[in-house]
Protein backbone atom coordinates (compact mmCIF):
# COMPACT_ATOMS: atom_id res chain seq x y z
CA UNK A 1 0.00 0.00 0.00
CA UNK A 2 1.14 2.99 -0.66
CA UNK A 3 2.49 5.68 2.12
CA UNK A 4 -0.02 8.22 0.88
CA UNK A 5 -3.06 8.19 3.03
CA UNK A 6 -6.33 6.96 0.86
CA UNK A 7 -9.25 7.39 3.89
CA UNK A 8 -8.47 10.32 5.91
CA UNK A 9 -7.76 13.62 4.20
CA UNK A 10 -6.98 17.14 5.79
CA UNK A 11 -10.62 16.66 8.48
CA UNK A 12 -10.63 12.68 8.75
CA UNK A 13 -12.65 10.22 7.07
CA UNK A 14 -15.15 11.45 4.75
CA UNK A 15 -17.66 10.05 2.04
CA UNK A 16 -21.30 9.51 1.24
CA UNK A 17 -23.05 7.78 4.05
CA UNK A 18 -23.92 3.90 3.31
CA UNK A 19 -20.85 4.15 0.88
CA UNK A 20 -17.27 2.61 1.42
CA UNK A 21 -15.48 4.11 3.25
CA UNK A 22 -18.96 4.71 5.46
CA UNK A 23 -20.86 0.99 5.09
CA UNK A 24 -21.94 -0.40 8.22
CA UNK A 25 -19.24 -2.99 7.56
CA UNK A 26 -15.99 -0.16 6.88
CA UNK A 27 -17.64 2.19 10.05
CA UNK A 28 -17.16 -0.91 12.87
CA UNK A 29 -13.87 -1.99 10.88
CA UNK A 30 -12.59 1.47 11.72
CA UNK A 31 -13.78 1.28 14.87
CA UNK A 32 -11.92 -1.55 15.36
CA UNK A 33 -8.15 -0.81 14.21
CA UNK A 34 -9.01 2.78 15.85
CA UNK A 35 -9.49 0.79 19.23
CA UNK A 36 -5.98 -1.22 18.58
CA UNK A 37 -4.18 1.82 18.40
CA UNK A 38 -5.79 3.26 21.64
CA UNK A 39 -5.16 -0.65 23.29
CA UNK A 40 -1.96 -0.69 22.67
CA UNK A 41 -0.70 2.87 23.44
CA UNK A 42 -3.74 3.52 26.58
CA UNK A 43 -4.08 1.22 29.35
CA UNK A 44 -7.67 0.69 29.95
CA UNK A 45 -8.61 3.26 27.40
CA UNK A 46 -11.73 4.82 26.60
CA UNK A 47 -13.16 7.07 24.18
CA UNK A 48 -15.77 9.72 23.84
CA UNK A 49 -17.85 10.18 20.73
CA UNK A 50 -19.86 12.56 19.61
CA UNK A 51 -21.91 13.81 16.91
CA UNK A 52 -23.87 16.33 14.31
CA UNK A 53 -27.40 15.92 13.38
CA UNK A 54 -27.20 13.82 10.16
CA UNK A 55 -30.07 11.49 9.83
CA UNK A 56 -27.15 8.25 8.83
CA UNK A 57 -24.72 10.04 12.32
CA UNK A 58 -26.74 8.32 14.69
CA UNK A 59 -25.56 4.45 13.12
CA UNK A 60 -22.36 5.34 11.84
CA UNK A 61 -21.71 7.12 15.43
CA UNK A 62 -23.13 3.38 16.95
CA UNK A 63 -20.82 0.85 14.73
CA UNK A 64 -17.84 2.99 15.32
CA UNK A 65 -18.79 2.75 19.18
CA UNK A 66 -18.86 -0.90 18.62
CA UNK A 67 -15.91 -1.44 17.15
CA UNK A 68 -13.79 0.68 19.69
CA UNK A 69 -15.84 -1.24 22.16
CA UNK A 70 -15.51 -5.26 20.65
CA UNK A 71 -11.74 -4.89 21.93
CA UNK A 72 -11.40 -3.33 25.10
CA UNK A 73 -12.39 0.17 24.76
CA UNK A 74 -15.19 1.77 26.89
CA UNK A 75 -17.03 4.29 25.51
CA UNK A 76 -18.68 7.30 26.38
CA UNK A 77 -21.12 9.05 23.98
CA UNK A 78 -22.03 12.78 24.49
CA UNK A 79 -24.57 12.28 21.90
CA UNK A 80 -25.37 15.45 19.20
CA UNK A 81 -22.13 18.13 20.20
CA UNK A 82 -20.00 19.95 18.40
CA UNK A 83 -17.11 18.82 17.09
CA UNK A 84 -14.67 20.95 19.51
CA UNK A 85 -17.10 19.85 21.78
CA UNK A 86 -15.86 16.38 21.73
CA UNK A 87 -11.83 17.38 21.58
CA UNK A 88 -12.32 19.33 24.85
CA UNK A 89 -14.05 16.63 26.40
CA UNK A 90 -11.33 14.15 25.41
CA UNK A 91 -8.41 16.38 26.85
CA UNK A 92 -10.50 17.48 29.43
CA UNK A 93 -11.65 13.83 30.85
CA UNK A 94 -7.94 12.90 30.16
CA UNK A 95 -9.26 10.00 27.77
CA UNK A 96 -7.24 8.64 25.09
CA UNK A 97 -9.30 9.61 22.30
CA UNK A 98 -12.45 11.65 21.03
CA UNK A 99 -14.56 10.69 17.96
CA UNK A 100 -17.01 12.96 15.91
CA UNK A 101 -19.16 11.70 13.21
CA UNK A 102 -19.78 14.47 11.38
CA UNK A 103 -19.20 15.65 7.50
CA UNK A 104 -19.28 19.42 8.35
CA UNK A 105 -20.00 21.82 5.76
CA UNK A 106 -21.28 19.16 3.29
CA UNK A 107 -24.71 18.29 2.02
CA UNK A 108 -27.17 15.93 4.34
CA UNK A 109 -26.45 12.93 2.40
CA UNK A 110 -22.28 12.97 3.16
CA UNK A 111 -20.96 12.28 6.63
CA UNK A 112 -17.52 11.58 8.09
CA UNK A 113 -15.52 10.29 10.95
CA UNK A 114 -12.86 12.43 12.84
CA UNK A 115 -10.36 11.41 15.75
CA UNK A 116 -8.74 13.48 18.33
CA UNK A 117 -6.08 11.86 20.29
CA UNK A 118 -5.95 12.65 24.10
CA UNK A 119 -4.56 16.27 24.30
CA UNK A 120 -7.35 17.43 22.19
CA UNK A 121 -5.47 17.69 18.68
CA UNK A 122 -6.36 15.68 15.55
CA UNK A 123 -4.12 12.71 14.94
CA UNK A 124 -0.69 13.39 13.30
CA UNK A 125 -0.22 11.85 9.18
CA UNK A 126 1.68 9.18 10.63
CA UNK A 127 -0.78 7.94 12.79
CA UNK A 128 -3.98 8.29 10.74
CA UNK A 129 -1.56 6.17 8.26
CA UNK A 130 -0.93 3.18 10.43
CA UNK A 131 -4.91 2.74 11.57
CA UNK A 132 -5.78 3.18 8.05
CA UNK A 133 -3.15 0.17 7.04
CA UNK A 134 -4.87 -1.74 9.77
CA UNK A 135 -8.06 -0.56 8.51
CA UNK A 136 -7.22 -2.34 4.86
CA UNK A 137 -5.75 -5.12 5.95
CA UNK A 138 -9.36 -6.06 8.83
CA UNK A 139 -11.35 -5.36 5.29
CA UNK A 140 -8.98 -7.70 3.37
CA UNK A 141 -9.77 -10.68 6.08
CA UNK A 142 -13.10 -9.34 7.06
CA UNK A 143 -14.66 -12.99 7.77
CA UNK A 144 -11.63 -13.80 10.40
CA UNK A 145 -12.64 -10.62 12.05
CA UNK A 146 -14.00 -11.88 15.92
CA UNK A 147 -17.26 -10.71 16.56
CA UNK A 148 -17.15 -11.40 20.57
CA UNK A 149 -16.56 -8.12 21.93
CA UNK A 150 -14.93 -7.42 24.55
CA UNK A 151 -16.89 -4.58 25.94
CA UNK A 152 -20.93 -3.88 24.49
CA UNK A 153 -21.27 0.32 24.45
CA UNK A 154 -24.60 1.89 25.08
CA UNK A 155 -26.62 3.57 22.05
CA UNK A 156 -25.12 6.84 21.45
CA UNK A 157 -28.21 9.14 21.29
CA UNK A 158 -29.06 10.49 23.80
CA UNK A 159 -25.56 10.29 25.05
CA UNK A 160 -24.89 11.64 28.88
CA UNK A 161 -25.99 15.20 28.92
CA UNK A 162 -23.75 15.57 31.88
CA UNK A 163 -21.00 15.57 29.21
CA UNK A 164 -22.63 18.06 27.12
CA UNK A 165 -23.28 20.54 30.01
CA UNK A 166 -19.45 20.14 31.10
CA UNK A 167 -18.48 21.73 27.76
CA UNK A 168 -20.73 24.51 27.65
CA UNK A 169 -19.99 25.52 31.30
CA UNK A 170 -16.15 25.71 30.17
CA UNK A 171 -17.22 27.89 27.53
CA UNK A 172 -18.69 30.19 29.68
CA UNK A 173 -16.20 30.49 32.07
CA UNK A 174 -13.96 32.45 29.97
CA UNK A 175 -16.29 35.12 28.84
CA UNK A 176 -15.17 38.54 31.40
CA UNK A 177 -17.30 40.81 30.10
CA UNK A 178 -20.99 41.28 30.57
CA UNK A 179 -22.66 40.30 27.52
CA UNK A 180 -26.48 40.58 28.57
CA UNK A 181 -26.96 44.36 26.53
CA UNK A 182 -25.93 42.31 23.00
CA UNK A 183 -28.86 41.57 20.84
CA UNK A 184 -28.16 38.48 18.40
CA UNK A 185 -29.49 36.39 15.80
CA UNK A 186 -27.74 33.20 15.49
CA UNK A 187 -28.33 30.70 12.61
CA UNK A 188 -27.33 27.32 13.98
CA UNK A 189 -27.67 25.64 10.79
CA UNK A 190 -29.61 22.79 11.92
CA UNK A 191 -26.62 21.23 12.90
CA UNK A 192 -24.40 20.15 16.17
CA UNK A 193 -25.05 23.81 17.85
CA UNK A 194 -28.49 23.29 18.13
CA UNK A 195 -27.56 20.84 21.03
CA UNK A 196 -25.11 23.59 23.19
CA UNK A 197 -25.89 27.18 21.59
CA UNK A 198 -29.29 27.80 22.97
CA UNK A 199 -27.69 26.29 26.44
CA UNK A 200 -24.57 28.67 26.02
CA UNK A 201 -25.88 32.38 25.35
CA UNK A 202 -28.80 31.95 28.01
CA UNK A 203 -26.55 30.92 30.57
CA UNK A 204 -24.09 34.16 29.95
CA UNK A 205 -27.81 36.16 29.79
CA UNK A 206 -27.08 37.19 25.89
CA UNK A 207 -30.26 38.44 24.34
CA UNK A 208 -30.12 35.48 21.88
CA UNK A 209 -32.69 35.00 19.04
CA UNK A 210 -32.55 31.29 17.69
CA UNK A 211 -32.91 30.50 14.17
CA UNK A 212 -32.41 27.03 12.13
CA UNK A 213 -32.33 25.24 15.41
CA UNK A 214 -34.43 22.20 14.40
CA UNK A 215 -33.13 19.47 12.54
CA UNK A 216 -34.71 16.56 10.79
CA UNK A 217 -31.89 14.76 9.56
CA UNK A 218 -31.74 16.33 6.23
CA UNK A 219 -31.89 20.09 6.38
CA UNK A 220 -28.32 20.46 8.07
CA UNK A 221 -26.68 23.50 6.14
CA UNK A 222 -28.96 23.49 3.93
CA UNK A 223 -29.97 27.01 3.26
CA UNK A 224 -28.63 28.20 6.16
CA UNK A 225 -25.89 28.78 8.17
CA UNK A 226 -21.96 29.40 7.71
CA UNK A 227 -22.52 27.88 4.04
CA UNK A 228 -25.32 30.95 3.37
CA UNK A 229 -24.40 33.87 5.69
CA UNK A 230 -26.06 35.43 3.03
CA UNK A 231 -29.48 34.53 4.79
CA UNK A 232 -28.26 35.60 8.32
CA UNK A 233 -27.62 39.09 6.92
CA UNK A 234 -30.81 39.50 4.74
CA UNK A 235 -32.21 39.19 8.22
CA UNK A 236 -30.64 40.78 10.55
CA UNK A 237 -30.78 43.91 7.37
CA UNK A 238 -34.32 43.60 7.53
CA UNK A 239 -34.96 43.57 11.19
CA UNK A 240 -34.56 47.71 11.27
CA UNK A 241 -31.83 47.78 13.89
CA UNK A 242 -33.55 45.00 16.14
CA UNK A 243 -29.79 43.02 16.41
CA UNK A 244 -26.36 44.16 17.20
CA UNK A 245 -24.36 41.27 15.69
CA UNK A 246 -25.24 38.41 13.60
CA UNK A 247 -23.72 34.60 14.52
CA UNK A 248 -23.83 31.77 12.15
CA UNK A 249 -22.42 28.09 12.37
CA UNK A 250 -21.38 25.19 10.38
CA UNK A 251 -22.67 22.04 10.47
CA UNK A 252 -20.44 20.83 13.69
CA UNK A 253 -19.75 24.41 14.54
CA UNK A 254 -16.16 24.36 14.69
CA UNK A 255 -16.70 27.56 12.78
CA UNK A 256 -18.40 30.54 12.69
CA UNK A 257 -19.27 33.61 10.47
CA UNK A 258 -20.77 36.72 11.45
CA UNK A 259 -22.45 40.18 10.19
CA UNK A 260 -22.88 43.41 11.60
CA UNK A 261 -25.90 45.35 12.30
CA UNK A 262 -26.40 46.11 9.10
CA UNK A 263 -26.67 42.75 8.24
CA UNK A 264 -23.02 43.03 6.18
CA UNK A 265 -21.80 39.54 6.20
CA UNK A 266 -17.90 39.24 8.44
CA UNK A 267 -15.56 36.60 7.29
CA UNK A 268 -12.66 34.99 9.63
CA UNK A 269 -10.49 37.20 8.00
CA UNK A 270 -11.71 39.94 9.66
CA UNK A 271 -12.20 38.43 12.76
CA UNK A 272 -8.69 37.24 12.45
CA UNK A 273 -8.09 41.26 12.22
CA UNK A 274 -10.26 42.07 15.02
CA UNK A 275 -8.56 39.76 17.46
CA UNK A 276 -5.23 40.00 16.87
CA UNK A 277 -5.59 43.94 17.58
CA UNK A 278 -7.13 42.84 21.23
CA UNK A 279 -4.67 40.55 22.03
CA UNK A 280 -1.79 42.80 20.58
CA UNK A 281 -3.19 45.71 22.55
CA UNK A 282 -2.92 43.14 25.63
CA UNK A 283 0.33 41.98 24.67
CA UNK A 284 -0.91 38.66 24.24
CA UNK A 285 -0.34 37.77 20.79
CA UNK A 286 3.27 36.11 20.49
CA UNK A 287 5.53 37.34 18.23
CA UNK A 288 3.08 39.93 17.01
CA UNK A 289 2.06 37.30 14.74
CA UNK A 290 -0.82 35.88 13.14
CA UNK A 291 -1.19 32.38 11.53
CA UNK A 292 -3.82 32.01 8.74
CA UNK A 293 -3.78 30.50 4.92
CA UNK A 294 -3.05 30.82 1.33
CA UNK A 295 -6.98 31.64 0.95
CA UNK A 296 -6.69 34.73 3.22
CA UNK A 297 -7.34 37.99 1.72
CA UNK A 298 -4.59 40.23 1.24
CA UNK A 299 -6.48 42.90 2.60
CA UNK A 300 -5.83 41.11 5.51
CA UNK A 301 -2.11 40.82 5.53
CA UNK A 302 -2.01 44.61 4.73
CA UNK A 303 -4.02 45.55 7.50
CA UNK A 304 -2.16 43.29 10.44
CA UNK A 305 1.15 44.97 8.97
CA UNK A 306 -0.34 48.63 9.36
CA UNK A 307 -1.17 47.36 13.26
CA UNK A 308 2.65 45.82 13.90
CA UNK A 309 1.13 42.50 12.94
CA UNK A 310 2.77 40.27 10.87
CA UNK A 311 1.16 37.26 9.14
CA UNK A 312 2.30 33.80 8.34
CA UNK A 313 0.70 31.79 5.40
CA UNK A 314 0.13 28.01 6.31
CA UNK A 315 -1.96 25.28 3.79
CA UNK A 316 -5.86 25.47 4.00
CA UNK A 317 -7.00 23.68 6.66
CA UNK A 318 -7.18 24.40 9.89
CA UNK A 319 -5.12 21.36 10.94
CA UNK A 320 -2.26 22.84 8.98
CA UNK A 321 -2.96 26.00 10.53
CA UNK A 322 -2.62 24.89 14.08
CA UNK A 323 0.82 23.05 13.01
CA UNK A 324 2.38 26.02 12.08
CA UNK A 325 0.61 28.08 15.27
CA UNK A 326 2.17 25.11 17.27
CA UNK A 327 6.08 25.34 15.63
CA UNK A 328 5.93 29.07 15.94
CA UNK A 329 4.26 29.24 19.67
CA UNK A 330 1.37 32.02 17.40
CA UNK A 331 -1.39 32.42 20.00
CA UNK A 332 -3.97 33.43 17.16
CA UNK A 333 -4.86 31.84 13.82
CA UNK A 334 -7.26 31.16 11.56
CA UNK A 335 -9.14 30.62 8.15
CA UNK A 336 -11.14 33.06 5.90
CA UNK A 337 -14.04 30.33 6.29
CA UNK A 338 -14.44 31.00 10.29
CA UNK A 339 -11.70 28.79 11.58
CA UNK A 340 -10.37 30.69 14.42
CA UNK A 341 -7.92 28.91 16.94
CA UNK A 342 -7.35 31.06 19.86
CA UNK A 343 -4.14 29.50 21.70
CA UNK A 344 -3.68 31.96 24.42
CA UNK A 345 -6.36 29.48 26.22
CA UNK A 346 -6.72 25.81 26.60
CA UNK A 347 -8.52 25.37 22.60
CA UNK A 348 -6.72 22.90 20.68
CA UNK A 349 -9.17 23.23 17.34
CA UNK A 350 -11.50 25.87 15.96
CA UNK A 351 -14.95 26.24 17.68
CA UNK A 352 -17.72 28.55 16.50
CA UNK A 353 -19.16 28.90 20.16
CA UNK A 354 -16.04 30.32 21.46
CA UNK A 355 -15.12 32.48 18.42
CA UNK A 356 -18.18 33.96 19.17
CA UNK A 357 -17.85 34.51 22.52
CA UNK A 358 -14.76 35.77 22.18
CA UNK A 359 -15.54 38.47 19.59
CA UNK A 360 -18.91 39.48 21.61
CA UNK A 361 -16.67 40.28 24.35
CA UNK A 362 -14.32 42.55 22.45
CA UNK A 363 -16.97 44.62 20.86
CA UNK A 364 -18.21 44.91 24.51
CA UNK A 365 -15.09 45.83 25.83
CA UNK A 366 -13.97 48.07 23.08
CA UNK A 367 -17.71 49.75 23.56
CA UNK A 368 -17.30 50.05 19.36
CA UNK A 369 -19.47 48.01 16.82
CA UNK A 370 -18.35 45.50 14.62
CA UNK A 371 -18.44 47.44 11.88
CA UNK A 372 -16.49 50.01 13.44
CA UNK A 373 -13.88 47.39 14.62
CA UNK A 374 -13.16 46.06 10.31
CA UNK A 375 -13.66 49.55 8.75
CA UNK A 376 -10.45 49.95 7.63
CA UNK A 377 -9.96 46.03 6.51
CA UNK A 378 -9.94 46.77 2.21
CA UNK A 379 -11.16 43.45 0.94
CA UNK A 380 -9.37 42.96 -2.34
CA UNK A 381 -11.55 41.25 -5.12
CA UNK A 382 -11.20 37.37 -4.84
CA UNK A 383 -12.88 35.25 -6.92
CA UNK A 384 -13.20 31.16 -6.31
CA UNK A 385 -13.88 28.40 -8.78
CA UNK A 386 -14.40 24.92 -8.09
CA UNK A 387 -13.75 22.08 -10.36
CA UNK A 388 -14.42 18.48 -10.42
CA UNK A 389 -11.56 16.38 -11.44
CA UNK A 390 -11.37 12.83 -12.04
CA UNK A 391 -7.49 12.63 -10.43
CA UNK A 392 -5.28 14.77 -8.22
CA UNK A 393 -2.17 15.18 -10.56
CA UNK A 394 -0.06 18.28 -9.78
CA UNK A 395 -0.53 21.18 -11.64
CA UNK A 396 3.61 21.54 -12.44
CA UNK A 397 3.19 18.14 -14.23
CA UNK A 398 0.41 20.01 -16.62
CA UNK A 399 2.11 22.21 -18.80
CA UNK A 400 -1.20 24.08 -20.32
CA UNK A 401 -2.45 24.80 -16.63
CA UNK A 402 0.85 25.86 -15.35
CA UNK A 403 1.23 28.24 -18.39
CA UNK A 404 -2.33 29.58 -17.47
CA UNK A 405 -1.09 30.23 -13.84
CA UNK A 406 2.54 31.96 -15.14
CA UNK A 407 0.42 34.14 -17.66
CA UNK A 408 -1.35 35.30 -14.69
CA UNK A 409 1.27 36.27 -12.09
CA UNK A 410 3.25 37.72 -14.27
CA UNK A 411 0.35 40.21 -15.25
CA UNK A 412 -0.97 40.82 -11.38
CA UNK A 413 2.93 41.66 -10.55
CA UNK A 414 2.28 41.98 -7.22
CA UNK A 415 -1.03 43.83 -6.79
CA UNK A 416 -2.60 40.08 -6.48
CA UNK A 417 -1.94 36.51 -6.15
CA UNK A 418 -2.81 33.56 -7.79
CA UNK A 419 -3.84 29.87 -5.50
CA UNK A 420 -4.64 26.38 -7.31
CA UNK A 421 -4.73 23.41 -5.00
CA UNK A 422 -6.77 20.27 -4.58
CA UNK A 423 -9.44 19.97 -1.97
CA UNK A 424 -8.36 17.22 0.97
CA UNK A 425 -11.50 16.08 1.47
CA UNK A 426 -13.51 15.89 -2.18
CA UNK A 427 -12.35 16.08 -5.64
CA UNK A 428 -12.24 19.27 -6.73
CA UNK A 429 -9.56 21.27 -7.55
CA UNK A 430 -10.17 25.06 -6.50
CA UNK A 431 -8.66 28.12 -8.26
CA UNK A 432 -8.91 31.68 -6.50
CA UNK A 433 -7.46 34.41 -8.07
CA UNK A 434 -7.00 38.20 -5.53
CA UNK A 435 -7.07 41.36 -7.93
CA UNK A 436 -7.20 44.97 -7.40
CA UNK A 437 -8.77 44.75 -11.02
CA UNK A 438 -12.74 42.62 -10.91
CA UNK A 439 -11.95 42.36 -14.58
CA UNK A 440 -8.83 40.52 -14.34
CA UNK A 441 -9.57 38.64 -11.60
CA UNK A 442 -12.83 37.08 -13.06
CA UNK A 443 -10.72 36.45 -15.98
CA UNK A 444 -7.79 34.70 -14.66
CA UNK A 445 -9.64 32.17 -13.18
CA UNK A 446 -11.72 31.36 -16.11
CA UNK A 447 -8.71 30.59 -17.80
CA UNK A 448 -6.73 28.37 -15.58
CA UNK A 449 -10.30 26.99 -14.90
CA UNK A 450 -10.79 26.17 -17.80
CA UNK A 451 -7.44 24.18 -18.44
CA UNK A 452 -8.12 22.06 -15.58
CA UNK A 453 -10.99 21.38 -16.97
CA UNK A 454 -9.32 19.88 -20.12
CA UNK A 455 -6.71 18.20 -18.55
CA UNK A 456 -8.32 16.35 -15.94
CA UNK A 457 -12.22 17.14 -15.91
CA UNK A 458 -14.65 14.57 -14.07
Amino acid sequence: MSQQRQLFGTDGIRGVAGEFPLTKQSTYLIGRALGHDLVRTTPKPQAVIGQDTRESSRWIADRVAEGLAAVGVDVHSAGVITTPGVAFLARFRSLAAGIVISASHNPWTDNGIKVFSGDGFKLTDARELAIEKEIFTLLQNATDVDDTALKVPKPSLPGEAELRHCYVKSLGAGVSADLSKMRVLVDCANGAATAEGPELFRSLGIQATFIHVSPNGKNINDGCGALHPETLGKTVADSAGQFDLGVTFDGDADRALFCDAAGRVINGDAVLLVAARDLHAQGKLKADTVVSTTMANMGLEIALKNSGIRMLRANVGDKYVLEQMLKTGATLGGEQSGHIIFRDGDATTGDGLLTALRLMDIIVRAGKPLAELVADLKVFPQEIQNVRVREKIPFTQIPAVQAAIVAAERDLDGNGRVVVRYSGTESLARVMVEAESEEKMRAFTAAIAAEIQKALGA
